[in-house]
């Protein structure tokens, strides 16, 4: 990944158009990224169920790249298969949710005091344009792209530590972590931005003690909320 880009997938906020086949990607991964970008911002729900013909309609394509596209997702935690019922959404529960944060806080602490040891002033403009523009969509209530941003600004902080192993291990997971902050993005993004500040503040200070304390902090923060549900 270049120094520079946001790293996050654009199909998050919706870009990706709904006739995929004028694309150059491969046409499987063209349909599994609008698979993935479905459940994610909640089109496809939770427990609901996917038939290959249903996605092959919805997408207007063959039925035999959406049965690669969901293979994938099934790899990936999107997806379960159950006898007699075939492709469901997978449901978010109680264990998924722990265990994607404990990951979380092992890798964003560790990412948050490396980036504060390496950040360039260039990196830190850079942090306060996201938490600027995640500010503005907090106030206009533009969840979608709350959401895309929230996202954004934790891979960008990955990406300014340095360390391509964090970069490549939380790649998959933050498809996981853009759809559990999408369910609860209205309750939750006030809060999430001005813990965010937190952070980039320590990371513009070069404290690596007070990134990693901002960063636990924060993760823990998120997580109370993911389990307490998107009313709480």
């Amino acid at each position: 990944m270049a120094r520079g880009e946001l790293g996050v997938d654009q199909q998050y906020g919706g870009q990706v158009a709904r006739t995929i086949g004028g694309d150059h990607l491969a046409l499987r991964d063209q349909v599994l990224a609008e698979l993935r970008r479905r459940i994610v911002d909640g089109d496809y729900k939770q427990g609901e169920r996917l038939t290959e013909n249903r996605l092959a309609d919805d997408f207007g394509v063959s039925r035999n790249p959406v049965r690669e596209a969901l293979r994938v997702v099934e790899t990936e935690g999107f997806v379960e298969i159950l006898p007699r019922r075939g492709a469901v959404v997978a449901t978010l529960d109680e264990t998924a949710i722990r265990d994607l944060f404990a990951v979380r806080e092992q890798l964003e602490t560790l990412a948050a005091g490396l980036a504060a040891e390496r950040a360039t002033s260039e990196d830190v403009a850079r942090l306060r344009k996201l938490l600027d523009d995640a500010s503005a969509a907090t106030e206009a209530e533009d969840f979608d792209q709350v959401a895309e941003l929230n996202s954004a600004l934790h891979l960008a902080v990955i990406e300014i530590s340095g360390n391509r192993w964090l970069a490549s291990l939380s790649a998959a997971m933050y498809h996981h972590v853009h759809w559990v902050f999408r369910l609860g993005a209205a309750q939750r993004a006030p809060h999430s931005w001005k813990e965010h500040i937190r952070v980039v503040d320590a990371i513009a200070a070069g404290d690596r003690a007070a990134a990693t304390a901002a960063a636990r902090d924060h993760v823990e923060a998120a997580a109370n909320a993911a389990l307490a549900g998107p009313t709480a």
